[in-house]
């Protein structure tokens, strides 16, 4: 945090390279939750520059409660979601069985990703399921299982209650088995 702390007076003090520093520092971060939600690289550098722009401007509102991580994904994330409203793009496709999700407690389901991408052609269709998949839930499962995200920061960044969370991941890792069983040979 003491490092957070030191950036984040940088910027505000206007000190030389101070904002390019916490660009080059969060940019990744930032074209990473974009993308996963977006999709179109266009766009996708268009909100990172507004994600930017706003973290700018709104910097002097930071109150160090979190990660500086965890709040500038937050802000990308909110620019993402508002460019996917616009759009009228569903953030979740609907489902009949919502409120069944809720009461789910664990994100493992016995389902190893790591040895279902062992064999090449059944990584590429891991990949190919993963694409098409609705945002949120692409997001979720990227930033906890590639980034090894946690999901206390996850939870910060999105706004999204932790067990909320762990239903979509289960589900979507769900979904996933379902999609590559017949593939990687796993009995339901």
């Amino acid at each position: 945090m003491s490092e957070d702390r030191a950036l984040v007076d940088a910027v505000l003090a206007n000190a030389p390279g101070a904002f390019e520093r916490l660009v080059r520092e969060y940019q990744g971060l930032c074209w990473h939750i974009i993308q996963r939600m977006v999709r179109h690289p266009d766009d996708t550098r268009e909100l990172c520059q507004d994600t930017f722009l706003r973290v700018h401007q709104c910097l002097h509102q930071y109150r160090y409660e979190s990660a500086l991580k965890s709040w500038i994904g937050q802000v990308a994330y909110s620019v993402a979601k508002r460019h996917l409203e616009r759009k009228r793009i569903p953030l979740l496709e609907p489902t009949a069985d919502e409120d069944g999700l809720s009461l789910l407690e664990s994100v493992g389901d016995g389902f190893d990703l790591e040895a279902a991408c062992a064999d090449e052609e059944i990584a590429r269709s891991l990949h190919a399921e993963i694409e098409r998949l609705p945002p949120l839930q692409r997001t979720l499962l990227t930033l906890y299982h590639l980034d090894e995200v946690p999901i206390s920061e996850i939870a910060r960044i999105t706004g999204l209650a932790e067990g909320t969370i762990k239903s979509h991941l289960f589900r979507t890792r769900l979904r996933l088995r379902e999609a590559l069983e017949p593939r990687i040979g796993v009995a339901a």
